[in-house]
């Protein structure tokens, strides 16, 4: 915990997300961070995670955002007001909190923004924006029909309220200020620096690539499959995969590919601090992911800096925030599009000293790229919050 102000109390705090804590690497790096402020108590989806005080857990099979037929209707015709905290994980959530009183509520995405608001004890509210919120799921006729415009609301009634808010890049931060006038502070997805990495010799006769992350559909894991198959045993795949709650079918298309694939080997999903070690005897981390959404083309996702903390060289798809990382440190190959055959056109012609190099230039580049400013970032939130929190309790206002 950070040194306080002789006789300060620490900050009750509240870290709100409707994902499973131990198994979202975001909100796990920002609550290392709260925890060193004041006592966390944790609300969202699966068990407690390390470094909270205090849990609420939420049932697994309760969803977020309205979804019976009153709720649907309600969003049909915008009564935005009426359902805002209609869906049944947000009523077991106020249930759950009752009258307990905190000082700093982290709401983690804008849809935790109604929930934050209704928190008691007036604290100071900080929202991480993970994503460009509005347009997060458009490529789904339905979210976009319905849930886009309700984000859009909870965005221009909640935004300019907040003491502090946060997103992933400048692109991304840009959007909110110019629709709903609120600052965002730059808080990437990198991770900790890891000084006992290096690069690891690449082999004279094999590049090894190798993909980690969720295998949920539109994730397109199967033209990196497909690629490897193509260009034959001088590229191999190995695939870390967590499986999706919603992605059966796509889970047993994978499967199949991969048992049918030579060059490709399914492995257990790992936790997010290990990642690094364990993708470090690797050559390449591989993501191509089709521009579906706005979020989908200004990504700059958790993976990248796995990648980077690993030592390994980064091929991804093209896409404003990483093409402009891959490119000022040369990290590795930004190939134009995002099928089979554009990954194999950017991978064929690759030698060993090319990829070495690209190991070289993410070491050179790991430390830059670490989670240290970030962290910063968020420390200086937590500190102005804090010393607002300090007054109020002095003044004896609540």
């Amino acid at each position: 915990m950070t040194d306080l102000p002789s006789g300060a109390a620490a900050p009750r705090i509240l870290s709100i997300s409707f994902s499973d804590f131990r198994s979202d690497s975001r909100v796990l790096r920002q609550l290392d961070v709260l925890h060193r402020h004041g006592p966390v108590t944790t609300l969202g989806y699966g068990d407690a995670p390390d470094g909270a005080t205090d849990h609420i857990e939420l049932p697994r099979n309760l969803p977020s955002l309205p979804q019976t037929p009153l709720g649907v209707l309600k969003l049909g015709v915008r009564a935005y007001r009426s359902v805002e905290v209609d869906a049944p994980a947000m009523q077991a959530a106020l249930r759950a909190l009752g009258d307990r009183e905190f000082d700093i509520v982290v709401a983690n995405e804008a849809r935790a923004l109604p929930i934050a608001f209704r928190v008691a004890g007036s604290p100071r509210v900080w929202c991480d924006l993970h994503e460009w919120a509005p347009q997060e799921r458009v490529h789904v006729l339905s979210w976009r029909l319905l849930v886009a415009p309700f984000m859009s609301w909870i965005c221009g009634r909640y935004l300019p309220r907040v003491d502090a808010a946060t997103t992933i890049n400048d692109s991304i931060a840009a959007l909110y200020r110019e629709n709903y006038g609120v600052e965002p502070e730059i808080v990437r997805n990198a991770i900790a620096f890891r000084p006992e990495l290096a690069p690891t010799p690449v082999p004279a006769d094999t590049i090894r690539l190798v993909h980690s992350g969720g295998a949920v559909p539109g994730r397109n894991i199967e033209a990196i499959i497909d690629a490897v198959d193509e260009l034959g045993g001088r590229f191999t795949l190995d695939l870390y995969l967590l499986k999706a709650r919603e992605g059966d079918s796509y889970w047993g298309m994978l499967q199949q590919k991969i048992d049918a694939s030579p060059h490709t080997t399914l492995h257990d999903p790992v936790a997010p601090d290990e990642l690094p070690r364990v993708l470090n005897p690797y050559d390449l981390g591989v993501f191509l992911l089709p521009p579906h959404t706005p979020n989908h083309r200004m990504m700059l996702p958790n993976k990248f800096f796995d990648y980077v903390q690993a030592r390994i060289g980064i091929v991804f798809n093209s896409a404003v925030e990483t093409d402009r990382i891959i490119t000022a440190h040369g990290l590795g190959v930004v190939v134009p599009g995002f099928t089979a055959a554009d990954l194999v056109g950017a991978l064929r012609g690759l030698t060993r000293d090319d990829v070495t190099a690209y190991k070289t230039a993410v070491d050179a580049a790991a430390r830059d790229l670490s989670s240290e400013a970030d962290v910063a970032v968020e420390h200086g939130i937590l500190t102005r919050l804090a010393k607002y929190t300090r007054t109020v309790r002095k003044e004896g206002r609540r």
